[in-house]
Formats: structure tokens, C-alpha cells, sequence
């Protein structure tokens, strides 16, 4: 079961930036905040295995902002481009695993959208 996210954005040159937790929120390394609503989600496209499905990609409403840097604007977020992130099927699960947290590796582009100034 789903608990919530717990992930590390980083920049083009690989530096992390933010980090996204539950609420879904993200917040930047400026201290700046933002927490978001799911307003739509689409199945990621599907993959040729050997590659794991792919989480949903999203698109998100920001509920709410705290601080005053670069996230203080954000109107939307957009999540696309998953790869992974599904958690394995019960029937591969051996039962050792009951009621442990277990993280799962996924990749994504966000994408942050706030209006011109």
C-alpha cells in the first residue's frame, strides 16, 4: 500500500534542489514551499519489459505556499515521464516482508508553473 512520497529532485548538473514528501509537498533548498491537489492523472504509457510500469503522471493544483523563495508563485505542478515507482505484486511477496515500509525507485520530470511577472 502507498504510504506517501519521499524523493530528491535534482538540477541538470545532478545537485538536489528539493525534496517532495507527503501532502504532496516540495520544498526548495531556498526554504520555500509548496503543497498540491491531484487535479488529474493519466497511466503512464506503457513500457516493453524488462522495464517495471511506470507511476501515473500527474497533474497538480498547489493548495498552499510558505517562504519566500522560488516556490512562493507556484500555481501548478506537473509530473511526466515515470519510470518505475510501482510497488512489486503480492503474489512475488514471501511474507517476510509483512508490515515493513519498503521504498521504491522511480524517475520523473516535475515541472513547476507560476504565472509571468
Amino acid at each position: 500500500m502507498f504510504k506517501a512520497p519521499e524523493a530528491e529532485l535534482t538540477d541538470a548538473a545532478g545537485k538536489k534542489i528539493i525534496h517532495h514528501s507527503a501532502g504532496p509537498t516540495w520544498k526548495h533548498i531556498d526554504g520555500s514551499e509548496v503543497k498540491a491537489r491531484v487535479a488529474a492523472k493519466l497511466d503512464a504509457p506503457k513500457v516493453e519489459a524488462p522495464k517495471p510500469q511506470a507511476i501515473p503522471w500527474l497533474l497538480l493544483s498547489a493548495t498552499s505556499h510558505s517562504g519566500e523563495g522560488i516556490f512562493s508563485r507556484v500555481t501548478s505542478i506537473q509530473r511526466i515521464h515515470t519510470e518505475g515507482g510501482v510497488a512489486p505484486e503480492a503474489k512475488n511477496c514471501d511474507g517476510s516482508a509483512t508490515s515493513k515500509e519498503v521504498g521504491v525507485v522511480y524517475a520523473a520530470d516535475y515541472y513547476f508553473y507560476a504565472p509571468g511577472r
